[in-house]
């Protein structure tokens, strides 16, 4: 059976050539990247934040030192880690996922992410995804961050509640609001799957990037709110903040 898997592979690779997530360049084996895409990315890595992961500029002498902005309004979440930082050169890598149907992605983006939350996954009992509205799931057909949160969990064998959490209303995109319009937009916009049972639990909430945080914040509240002894949050994008 190996040997037929392996020479199908090589016969679709012949007619479909296996394409670079990022650029569509042809590479050697599907959902990988071309080594330009790969050299462009920027992987998270100490010294960062230990609360929301913010790469620091240099070393602030002490794994447990905090930023500034999580210092003067600390998130809801204990631990916050990343891929990589969403800029020019991973931005085309997220948003073909996201929005182009290129889930072939989703195999190798769980590695990387379990590779990036590996602190987190130790003793971590749940993995939840930020949900979707369902006018947006059903017009794009799946939920980039339960894709990212099923991979992960077949790379880490931890559970996965891919409906743990629901979306009540539809919220208008956050691209161009300050934190505080998006913390209003997203306040009362989730709510708690009602089979979901986090009670004690230490839960891990995926979604694909951190921006402002706000909406992570507030599934972070909710989880809380249903009893979550601990919610830690993890992505493949990073949006890198100025100094608070």
């Amino acid at each position: 059976m190996t040997a037929i898997r392996h020479w199908g592979r090589k016969l679709l690779d012949a007619v479909l050539p296996p394409l670079c997530l990022c650029c569509g360049a042809i590479v050697a084996e599907p959902g990988a990247l071309c080594a330009q895409c790969w050299s462009g990315l920027r992987f998270v890595a100490a010294p960062h934040c230990p609360v929301c992961g913010q790469p620091f500029d240099t070393d602030p002498g002490g794994a447990d030192m905090v930023c500034g902005r999580c210092l003067a309004e600390p998130p809801p979440w204990d631990r916050a880690r990343a891929v990589f930082c969403y800029d020019d050169a991973s931005k085309p890598l997220i948003l073909r996922f996201k929005h182009a149907d290129r889930l072939e992605g989703a195999p190798a983006f769980g590695r990387w992410l379990a590779r990036a939350g590996a602190e987190l996954l130790i003793d971590c009992h749940l993995i939840v995804p930020v949900p979707l509205n369902r006018w947006k799931l059903l017009a794009r057909r799946y939920n980039q961050a339960a894709l990212l949160a099923q991979a992960l969990g077949r790379e880490s064998k931890v559970a996965v509640a891919a409906d743990g959490l629901l979306r009540l209303r539809r919220t208008p995109p956050q691209g161009h609001f300050s934190r505080a319009e998006r913390l209003r937009n997203v306040r009362g916009a989730f709510a708690p799957h009602p089979r979901l049972d986090v009670c004690g639990k230490n839960v891990l909430l995926v979604d694909d990037v951190l921006t402002t945080g706000a909406t992570l914040g507030e599934c972070s509240r909710v989880l809380l709110r249903q009893g979550a002894a601990r919610v830690d949050v993890l992505t493949l994008g990073r949006v890198l903040l100025s100094p608070a």
